[in-house]
């Protein structure tokens, strides 16, 4: 799987109520929820996603589980968007690729 169809397929939720609802339920301040971001994204979350996923290069894109920590901080600096969001999206990504491996 790509990261643009990794993309499409967290998209079919996004601002979903009900998602939004169960996301809510298990925010906490100890960052537990993150991936639940994944699950039903905001519409903005997703913009900053699609404006990081344009700037990457082909060879990011290619190895993404391989980028430091660095590296995805860098990528969203220079798209602009919030940096915590884009590392949740590449470790869910790597998760969700280990899964299916």
């Amino acid at each position: 799987m790509t990261l643009e169809e990794y993309l499409e397929k967290i998209a079919r939720f996004t601002d979903n109520e009900y998602g939004q609802m169960v996301r809510s339920q298990f925010a906490d301040i100890k960052g537990s929820a993150e991936l639940a971001m994944l699950a039903s994204p905001t519409a903005d979350e997703l913009a900053q996603l699609k404006k990081a996923l344009a700037i990457m290069t082909a060879a990011e894109k290619e190895n993404p589980c391989n980028l430091t920590d660095k590296q995805v901080q860098s990528i969203a600096c220079d798209a602009g968007i919030d940096p915590g969001i884009f590392a949740i999206f590449i470790n869910g990504y790597c998760l969700e690729n280990k899964r299916v491996s």
